[in-house]
């Protein structure tokens, strides 16, 4: 696999924050069509990873590369638009009074809150088609903070694919969600993931069931270290699952979709 055929390239990747190592050591590649889940449980560095992935961390120890650039050598404010990001974080800056349509074509301009920019009828017609994409442009005119949990989900996802990203990332996009929005939105991630023209793309998750078909690898996470990346159906086995998680696990696949419970204790 040759370097310039990846978007993301760490080598010996680590992020530590005094004497607490968040990432240890991770080397870990993604290319341009490649669809990843990085699974794990709380505190396994998942939204550390991501955030380096988006050029918002800097390693304190290794190699990272995204789009072909270098991480420290190069700007990342002429980087970051070319990556989409999807993040509950993001999410809690979006003004509530902000319209809908506003908050997707205002991506172009990487700030939040529109005020005195002009978009052209290309970048409404756009945000416009993202939004019927994830089957929300009927909530076009509405205000952010009007929006169920789920609906600041889609939008938030129509925002990062507005500029037309090379990778996309999103951070626990179902968090939150009742069984229709999960649902719902595993069924348009699935679209998304089969589509030849979207971005590279990695998903974090806490959970199987929530890994949309049409994704290709995964990453397991425990304490800041890889257990297992690869091939999805290749890392996704109980005995992964038990590394990552630290407890006896139950896998099944039905079609497409996985899903994990505890195995019951024999008596």
């Amino acid at each position: 696999m040759e370097n310039e055929d990846l978007v993301i390239h760490m080598q010996g990747v680590s992020v530590r924050r005094g004497k607490t190592t968040l990432v240890g050591d991770v080397d870990w590649g993604v290319e341009l069509d490649e669809r990843w889940v990085v699974l794990g449980p709380n505190g396994a560095g998942k939204t550390t990873l991501l955030r380096l992935a988006a050029a918002e961390l800097h390693p304190t120890k290794g190699k990272l590369d995204l789009l072909g650039e270098r991480v420290g050598r190069t700007d990342v404010f002429e980087l970051r638009p070319r990556i989409g990001l999807c993040s509950a974080a993001l999410g809690s800056r979006v003004p509530a009074e902000e319209k809908v349509l506003d908050l997707v074509v205002s991506a172009g301009y990487a700030v939040l809150g529109r005020w005195r920019e002009e978009y052209d009828r290309l970048d409404t017609g756009r945000a416009a088609a993202l939004l019927d994409q994830l089957g929300i442009r009927h909530l076009a005119d509405r205000t952010f903070g009007t929006l169920s949990e789920g609906e600041r989900k889609r939008t938030l996802i129509a925002r990062a694919l507005m500029t037309d990203p090379e990778l996309l990332l999103m951070d626990e996009p179902a968090a939150g969600l009742d069984l229709g929005g999960r649902e719902d939105l595993v069924a348009r991630l699935s679209e998304l993931a089969m589509d030849p023209d979207a971005p590279a793309t990695v998903l974090v998750t806490h959970h199987v069931e929530e890994i949309p078909p049409g994704f290709t690898h995964g990453l397991l996470l425990r304490r800041g270290a890889v257990v297992a990346q690869g091939l999805l159906d290749d890392v996704l086995t109980e005995e992964n699952l038990a590394k990552t998680f630290d407890q006896p696990l139950e896998l099944q696949k039905s079609g497409d979709r996985y899903f994990a419970r505890r195995k019951a204790t024999q008596g």
